[in-house]
């Protein structure tokens, strides 16, 4: 029978810090809310890849809105439907990350005159219901790459900002998975 030499009953170190100095540093910066010093990110580009996230889940609602109110033709009811399934999604991970935003004491740029530049995704309306759909799969691949980087680049210096953000990136996979299926009647 093999042993670890890392068991925990082997760990010479407490689990917790001492309790005393725990509670000492909650009471020292308690206006600073959800954020203490074990904080280990930039707090300020956490904040500003966060206004660009929200920017461009503001841009996917749009497009999305324009396209269950532009969708016409054969199947149109049906893809119509999705659109507006995830335009609703979209719009929650914007308020999730809008949320997420104020929890780190910064402030949510929800300002029209400079969304599209700040945002990853383009809003482009295409024509046809295909067209579309195309559009709508680009934005969702182009999502789900910037969402990688940034949960990639936040690691465990914010295991909160990047937990959020991963189940955003799921639903960004079901969406592209979703769009791409939806192109294969086009095919």
């Amino acid at each position: 029978m093999s042993t670890s030499k890392h068991t925990p009953a082997s760990n010479k170190q407490p689990f917790l810090s001492d309790i005393k100095k725990i509670r000492e540093r909650a009471r020292q910066n308690m206006r600073d809310g959800a954020i203490t010093e074990g904080y280990k990110a930039d707090r300020e580009t956490v904040i500003r890849i966060l206004n660009e996230a929200l920017a461009t889940e503001i841009v996917c609602v749009l497009r999305y809105k324009h396209h269950y109110y532009a969708a016409n033709g054969l199947n149109a009811e049906a893809v119509a439907q999705e659109f507006l399934e995830h335009a609703q999604q979209e719009q929650d991970h914007a308020d999730q990350i809008a949320g997420r935003i104020a929890q780190l004491g910064g402030n949510p740029n929800f300002s029209p005159d400079s969304l599209s530049t700040r945002a990853h995704s383009e809003y482009i309306e295409g024509n046809t219901l295909k067209e579309m759909i195309e559009e709508d799969l680009v934005a969702e691949r182009i999502a789900i790459d910037s969402y990688r980087e940034i949960i990639q680049y936040l690691g465990d210096d914010d295991p909160t900002t990047r937990r959020m953000l991963e189940e955003i990136l799921a639903v960004e996979e079901e969406h592209a998975d979703d769009m791409a299926g939806l192109l294969q009647d086009y095919d």
